[in-house]
């Protein structure tokens, strides 16, 4: 029992080990050898649902009285959580109702019908995730039944929480030094936080937060949940405009440190385990590891745990992710240029400034009428980060006008 916050995390436990996956802690050669440390890999990407989402819908809906199970259970869930329910109302026998944005892929759709297997029934209502949760709880009174919350409930909190007892029975107690979790609204931070706290309190625990929705670092700098008024929704896993009312106060007490990473490092770190371990993971699922990079001097030579929470990745992503990557590691970029209204001067723009070391992945230029072109969008991919200085370098030379187009600029989100 985690006494200090009320939390009953062994009996979970108990409930789940027929259904959950105890998945492996794993040591990471290639992370190990980078970071000069011990970096273990808590695999939930190898959960039955391919992430942890399972252990709390579980848990929670187990203790349920079978007069409220008869009844039946709603969610509203673009992915994860969707699925975590479907596989529940799957084994239990449940009938659940399962609420999409309209604008949900069809493969997280068609895994939640797999999961659910004929006991769920999908309904893709509003264009955006606010807009669905409101009408799945407005259903959930209509129908009198009960509704599965992704984060923000003690038993969806216990049940993530069993991932810290099984990290302990694979490592002894007072040897992890350092516990990097991932935070969304902060179910799965708060329940492995307070069981690790609980039995290893000097292990120093870091939320790890996407940048452009750090909604539990706002709540715990403000003392209380906020609404962040924007987010970032890229890191789809934990793009979460508020923190629970539960979560908060718990990870306001177990966390020693947040660490909100940028979402571009993030798609860094995907194609990284990708291509180096074989390892595919979601974007929520690369944050702990995405971490490490911002805590390299600490733990050099301590034991480090990841979290690596899922790998609900959508293949049709990948291209955006090598897009976002590519800009944040300072290798792409994108250009609006304004040639001279002369013969060959696309010609002299080419051999005065590109070389060998830079590629043209994209071009297009707007024909202003039949006399004059308008400017050049030139994306440009270079091998190395410090080649983009002396790309500059050579167009400022030569005099040519350019206007370098920011990514997180109107116009930059626009066109790149």
């Amino acid at each position: 029992m985690t006494e200090a916050f009320n939390l009953d995390i062994e009996e979970a436990a108990g409930r789940l080990s027929k259904v959950v996956r105890e998945t492996p802690l794993e040591l990471n050669f290639s992370l190990s050898r980078t970071f000069e440390a011990n970096v273990y890999l808590k695999r939930e990407d190898l959960q039955v649902v391919h992430s942890y989402k399972l252990r709390g819908a579980y848990n929670m809906m187990s203790c349920l009285d079978t007069t409220l199970l008869k009844k039946g259970v709603v969610c509203a869930s673009a992915g994860n959580h969707a699925q975590g329910v479907a596989y529940s109302c799957n084994q239990m026998g449940v009938k659940g109702v399962v609420f999409m944005p309209k604008i949900t892929p069809k493969q997280k759709i068609e895994q939640t019908k797999m999961f659910g297997n004929g006991q769920v029934e999908i309904m893709l209502v509003g264009d955006t995730f606010d807009e669905c949760a409101n009408a799945a709880k407005i259903y959930t009174t209509e129908h009198n039944m009960t509704f599965i919350p992704p984060f923000d409930h003690p038993q969806i909190i216990e049940g993530q929480g069993t991932i810290g007892l099984e990290i302990l029975k694979e490592i002894s107690e007072g040897t992890i030094d350092y516990l990097f979790i991932p935070i969304g609204g902060g179910g799965l931070c708060s329940g492995v936080g307070a069981y690790i706290k609980d039995h290893s309190p000097h292990t120093k625990i870091i939320g790890v937060e996407p940048a452009g929705a750090a909604c539990m670092q706002a709540a715990c700098e403000a003392g209380q949940p906020v609404t962040l008024p924007h987010i970032n929704k890229f890191v789809d896993g934990a793009a979460v405009q508020r923190a629970g009312d539960i979560t908060y106060p718990i990870c306001a007490k177990v966390v020693d440190e947040f660490c909100p990473v940028q979402e571009g490092a993030v798609c860094t770190t995907i194609l990284q385990l990708y291509n180096k371990d074989a390892i595919v993971v979601e974007p929520a699922g690369a944050l702990s590891i995405t971490a490490l990079n911002q805590y390299a001097a600490q733990i050099h030579g301590k034991n480090v745990v990841c979290i690596v929470s899922g790998s609900n990745n959508d293949i049709n992503r990948m291209q955006e992710i090598k897009e976002r990557s590519l800009i944040f590691e300072n290798l792409k970029h994108y250009f609006i240029i304004r040639l001279p209204q002369r013969v060959n001067s696309l010609k002299d723009f080419v051999n005065t400034v590109l070389t060998e070391h830079d590629d043209i992945v994209r071009f297009e230029y707007m024909k202003k009428n039949d006399r004059e072109n308008g400017p050049i969008l030139l994306g440009i991919e270079v091998d190395s980060a410090g080649e983009y200085e002396s790309l500059i370098a050579r167009m400022k030379l030569y005099g040519h006008d350019f206007t370098l187009l920011e990514p997180n600029s109107g116009v930059g989100r626009f066109i790149v």
